[in-house]
């Protein structure tokens, strides 16, 4: 076996790094943290120790048409699939733990490793439950379990719950907002459903981006048709000292936008739509096509279904969005729901919103942190 060390600041760069050279063939053989030492300028690192066998793979054998006398496999259920990599992992594990013994003492040996393989396989059981519970659909459970089997040799129970993190955080893609001056203005756009918070969300950026990062920063909202809509940015902007303007007609956006030229971030606060109302949604691009948009955030709410959040995604698809906004997090019970709308778009998650309080209540994306409150 070929062994080597993979270090990076963070575990999933790490595993990356790991990925890349290995192959999905590796084994994780173990994982430390090299503690921080500031006198000798060492920062916190991540160290994977990792293997594969050198020997090459059997090569595949040729696939065969399905015939009467050969038929097609019958396709096997969720909970078939679940058993039956299960089993591979117990079976697995009960075989590397058993060593080379002597008769003496190999019935005691293989007793304790029979009894260390039950308790895992009742702390895996437990592992899907809970996953099953978080509202994380039966496919990523699956490649997680898939994933958990290529550490059989040095899966237990204490770190299982570390393992399971790291696999559930390599399936969330996040991404950096960048809030700094630039040599024109970022123009940034927030889209999305009716009631989840956009508006909210806009003030909490506006306000970190002047008053942390002491940009310039402008508000634009086309939300002229929902009733105090208007209002409640402008009392805003007047108790931030924040600028602002309004457009009722999408031909005024240039205009707008140029009276802003000298701003370091014009943020643009859209109406929110239903995604079954496909001419609304329309009425809104008609204002941003009028523009050039760098960034264009779909805010959803974390309280939503997994079918609604998939839903609005593919509506919303016309803003050309790239990344995602989730709010009320802190009213959510589960949130499964966030990893299976990542995971099936590819698109990553920016921020997070857990309250009401303008600017603290918002958290830049973290892909390990959003794998904890799934799990936890």
């Amino acid at each position: 076996m070929q062994i080597k060390k993979f270090t990076a600041q963070t575990l999933r760069e790490a595993t990356e790094k790991m990925k890349e050279e290995f192959g999905s063939e590796a084994v994780i053989l173990g994982t430390r943290v090299i503690e921080p030492d500031l006198k000798l300028g060492i920062k916190k690192m991540f160290e994977i120790t990792a293997g594969i066998e050198s020997d090459s793979p059997e090569p595949e054998k040729p696939k065969t048409k399905p015939t009467k006398s050969n038929p097609p496999a019958k396709l096997k259920s969720f909970e078939e699939e679940l058993k039956e990599i299960n089993n591979k992992i117990y079976s697995d594990r009960k075989t590397s733990l058993e060593p080379k013994l002597t008769r003496k003492n190999e019935v005691v040996q293989k007793a304790s490793a029979n009894r260390e393989t039950l308790e895992l396989e009742k702390e895996l059981k437990e592992l899907i439950n809970n996953l099953v519970q978080k509202e994380v659909q039966k496919s990523i459970i699956t490649e997680v379990l898939e994933q958990l089997k290529k550490y059989n040799n040095v899966l237990t129970r204490d770190n299982l719950e570390s393992y399971t993190l790291s696999c559930l955080s390599t399936l969330l893609s996040t991404s950096e907002f960048e809030l700094k001056p630039q040599k024109k203005t970022k123009v940034v756009v927030l889209v999305g459903p009716t009631g989840v918070g956009k508006t909210t969300s806009i003030a909490k950026l506006a306000l970190i981006a002047k008053i942390i990062h002491n940009l310039d920063v402008g508000l634009i909202s086309v939300d002229t048709f929902r009733l105090g809509a208007l209002d409640q940015l402008r009392i805003f902007s007047e108790v931030s000292h924040i600028d602002m303007l309004a457009a009722y007609e999408p031909k005024e956006m240039p205009g707008l936008l140029k009276k802003f030229a000298k701003k370091d971030i014009v943020f643009i606060d859209t109406a929110g739509r239903s995604p079954q109302n496909l001419n609304q949604l329309k009425k809104n691009l008609e204002f941003i096509k009028m523009i050039n948009v760098d960034e264009t955030l779909l805010v959803l709410s974390s309280t939503s279904s997994t079918r609604n959040l998939v839903d609005s995604a593919n509506k919303f698809k016309i803003f050309n969005y790239n990344s995602y906004i989730f709010s009320k997090i802190d009213e959510s019970v589960a949130h499964g729901n966030i990893l299976n709308l990542v995971s099936s778009t590819g698109i990553p998650v920016v921020f997070l919103t857990n309250g009401q309080v303008i600017p603290d209540d918002i958290i830049a994306a973290d892909s390990d942190y959003i794998a904890k409150l799934i799990y936890s």
